[in-house]
C-alpha cells in the first residue's frame, strides 16, 4: 500500500460525522461502524453463514455479474489493445452467483463480481435489519459480492459511505485535484460507469506514467476489516482491492440536490470549448468562474428580478428553462 494512512475514528455518532468528518472533505476510516450487523456477524462464522443470513433476504432479482478468468488475477480491466474488456458481463440470481464463490473456496478459479445491487431491489429486508446510523433512512445501501477482485482508481459523483461485511478491503485513495497526474482512461467507454485511471497505484509503470509518482506523494491508503467503514468524499479518487475467497461490500451514496449532471456537463464543454483558441479558451474560463465556480446570488442583482432568467434563483421554472436552452442548441449543432 501507498500514501499516508487514512486518518481513523472511533466510536463516530451521527454528530460526530456531520459536525467533524464531512466538514474536513478527506478520507475517514470508522473502525467498528457497523461491527454490531447481524450480516457481520454471520461472515464471522462462515461464508456458508453469510450466504444462508443474505438468502434469507433475497428478492430473487437477478445480479448483475462480472466474471474474469483465473489469468486477470481478479483485476477487471480493459484488454490490453484497449479494443473490449478482459471479462464478461451478464446477470444471474443471488444463489447462483453464491455458489460459485463457495466452491473455490482457494480463490484460484474465476474472478467473480457483482455489484451495485441495491437493497430495496434485491435483499429488500436487509436494512431493517443492519441499520447505518450516520445518513437519513431514505439513503438505500448497496451490496457488492464478490471474490478477491481489485477495482480499478475511480471517483464517484456523490459522498460514498463503504462499510465492510466480510472479508477485507485495502483502499488507496488520491485527492480530486490529481486527475492530471492518473492518466485516465476513456471518459465514454467505461469498465463500471465512472472513468478509471490506467495505472496500478501497487506496480505503477513509472516509465509510461511519469506524472503518478506526483500522485503517489498524495496518495492516502486504508484496511479493512469487518464491521469497520470508511467515508469517501466524493470526486476523491480509489483503488479497492478486496483479499479474501468471499467478500461483502455494502455502500451508501448520497449527494446534495442537483439540477443536472456535472459530468455531462463536462462533456458539453469539451465540445464546445476545448479546441477553440487557446486566449479564447481563456476568455471562457473567466465566464465559467464567474457564473460557475465563484457564483455569487449578487450576480444578477442589477437586472429586475423578472428580468433574471436562468441567473435567478434555483426554481423547478429556472432548470426548465435552462434544460429547454440546452436541447434548442443541441439540436442546432452548437
Amino acid at each position: 500500500m501507498i500514501g499516508k494512512p487514512v486518518r481513523t475514528w472511533h466510536e463516530v455518532t451521527r454528530e460526530t460525522f456531520e459536525r467533524e468528518i464531512v466538514p474536513l472533505h478527506q478520507p475517514a476510516v470508522m473502525r467498528g461502524l457497523v461491527d454490531a450487523w447481524p450480516v457481520v456477524a454471520a461472515s464471522r462464522r462462515s461464508p456458508v453463514a453469510l450466504v444462508d443470513y443474505l438468502a434469507a433476504h433475497d428478492s430473487g432479482a437477478p445480479l448483475s455479474t462480472y466474471v474474469g478468468a483465473p489469468e486477470i488475477a481478479g483485476k477487471f480491466f480493459y484488454r490490453d489493445d484497449m479494443r473490449g474488456f478482459n471479462f464478461d458481463r451478464g446477470s444471474a440470481p443471488f444463489r447462483a452467483v453464491a455458489n460459485m464463490l463457495l466452491s473455490d473456496p482457494t480463490g484460484q478459479g474465476p474472478a467473480i463480481y457483482s455489484g451495485a445491487a441495491a437493497a430495496t431491489n434485491h435483499f429488500p429486508t436487509f436494512s431493517g435489519d443492519n441499520a447505518m446510523g450516520l445518513l437519513d433512512e431514505n439513503v438505500a445501501p448497496r451490496l457488492w459480492i464478490g471474490n478477491a477482485v481489485t477495482v480499478s482508481t475511480h471517483y464517484d459523483l456523490a459522498d460514498n459511505i463503504a462499510c465492510v461485511a466480510a472479508g477485507n478491503r485495502q483502499f488507496t485513495l488520491f485527492p480530486p485535484d490529481q486527475v492530471g497526474n492518473l492518466y485516465v482512461g476513456p471518459l465514454e467507454n467505461t469498465i463500471s460507469g465512472q472513468p478509471v485511471s490506467m495505472v496500478d497505484p501497487l506496480a505503477p509503470d513509472l516509465s509510461r506514467f511519469p506524472r503518478f509518482a506526483e500522485a503517489a506523494a498524495h496518495a492516502h491508503s486504508a484496511e479493512l476489516e469487518p464491521g469497520d467503514a470508511i467515508y469517501v468524499p466524493t470526486m476523491w479518487w480509489h483503488h479497492v482491492r478486496s483479499t479474501a475467497p468471499f467478500n461483502l461490500l455494502v455502500n451508501y451514496w448520497w449527494s446534495a440536490p442537483n439540477d443536472g449532471s456535472a459530468f455531462e456537463a463536462l462533456i458539453h464543454a469539451m465540445l464546445s470549448i476545448r479546441n477553440r483558441p487557446a486566449d479564447e479558451r481563456a476568455h471562457w474560463r473567466a465566464f465559467f468562474d464567474h457564473y460557475v465556480f465563484d457564483a455569487d446570488p449578487d450576480d444578477a442583482a442589477h437586472l429586475p428580478a423578472h428580468a433574471r432568467g436562468i441567473l435567478g434563483p434555483s426554481s423547478p421554472e429556472r432548470t426548465a428553462m435552462m434544460r429547454e436552452f440546452l436541447l434548442r442548441g443541441l439540436a442546432r449543432g452548437v
